[in-house]
């Protein structure tokens, strides 16, 4: 896939606030084609993860119940303007997503 998350932050002292948007279909398996009747199979994100300078931050793991592109938000302390914020998420699929960005 194409890369596919976008990133803002914003730096509050020492606390880093997150707000992230991956686009990706998420299929639950449940849905069906309108014009094939054919079931839509399951593709969404398992596991979503960031880090800062090469630690982990957060991470979270996801099912089927999460809706289409979803949104992710959290704060976090110990940033500092420069560190290095990495976002990566993989699916079902084996398919993957990666952004790398500087705090500001």
């Amino acid at each position: 896939m194409a890369n596919t998350i976008k990133v803002k932050s914003k730096l509050v002292g020492d606390v880093v606030q997150i707000k992230s948007l991956m686009l990706h279909p998420m299929e639950t398996g449940s849905r069906k084609d309108p014009d094939s009747g054919k079931i839509i199979p399951k593709h969404h994100i398992t596991q979503l993860i960031f880090t800062n300078n090469g630690a982990q931050v957060m991470v979270a793991n996801f099912s089927t119940a999460v809706s289409k592109n979803p949104y992710f938000s959290f704060s976090y302390k110990g940033g500092k303007a420069g560190d290095t914020l990495n976002v990566s998420w993989v699916d079902n699929l084996g398919e993957t997503g990666e952004l790398e960005t500087q705090l500001k």
